[in-house]
């Protein structure tokens, strides 16, 4: 199984903020070396407490209910459970669930859209430098979603969600279409309202509008439903 890339294990530039408490961190992969590696390297980011390890689904769930962190990172091939399984009943049975940022190889997992499907924040790659993944998690605890548009595309077109039919149904406004499909570009909240040249308080009335709309669980589902009803098409936006 491939492990993080160590390119730029230092911690970065940044420091943590006074007064700001760190991100509790939930690691979950089968692998003995990749999740070791992945504690080593994240440990030293700034900004980030690894608080525990899971090597299978059902340690996950137990172990996040335990120590109740803000991020898991949640492998998808694991053992008794699986990581789509492991996020759905975490985020089902948890009254205050922790983000949940799906980690794979990609190339491998054709699972991942399903863990968006179950309530996952976003995902990243195993490959990427782990200043990236220190930052996914960051981001995915400040309740922004994560996405790589070019594989979220070729993921959405390999397996197409049941909610394929929900945009035509939707009843979107043209604003909430435009800020959709910002969203499906990656762009965050300030982006999105600079970018349309309205308030950041706009753009956070339009986002849940559209989640409400869509019936979407987070930002990452109402983009892949984007995708597959075509509102969004490949090679178009990203």
């Amino acid at each position: 199984m491939t492990g993080p890339d160590p390119t730029d294990a230092a911690p970065d530039d940044r420091s943590n903020a006074p007064g700001n408490a760190p991100v509790t961190l939930l690691i979950a992969d089968d692998d003995e070396v990749t999740r070791s590696g992945l504690r080593t390297l994240l440990s030293v980011q700034p900004g980030i407490t690894v608080v525990g390890e899971a090597a299978d689904g059902v340690a996950a769930v137990e172990q996040a209910q335990r120590l109740r962190p803000d991020v898991v990172l949640m492998d998808v091939r694991m053992p008794r459970r699986n990581g789509i399984e492991a996020t759905r009943q975490l985020l089902a049975e948890s009254a205050a669930p922790p983000k949940v940022v799906v980690i794979t190889t990609f190339e491998n997992d054709g699972y991942v859209t399903a863990a968006l499907s179950a309530g996952a924040s976003g995902f990243v790659l195993k490959r990427l430098p782990v200043r990236q993944i220190a930052e996914a998690v960051r981001v995915a605890a400040a309740g922004e979603a994560i996405l790589f548009p070019a594989a979220l595309r070729r993921m959405v077109s390999a397996r197409p969600l049941d909610s394929a039919e929900a945009l035509p149904r939707a009843a979107l406004t043209v604003r909430e279409e435009e800020v959709l499909r910002s969203m499906a570009t990656g762009q965050s909240n300030p982006e999105i309202a600079e970018s349309l040249r309205v308030s950041l308080e706009t753009v956070k009335t339009h986002v849940g509008n559209v989640l409400t709309k869509l019936g979407a669980q987070n930002r990452t589902h109402a983009v892949v439903i984007a995708y597959e009803s075509g509102l969004v098409v490949p090679g178009l936006a990203g």
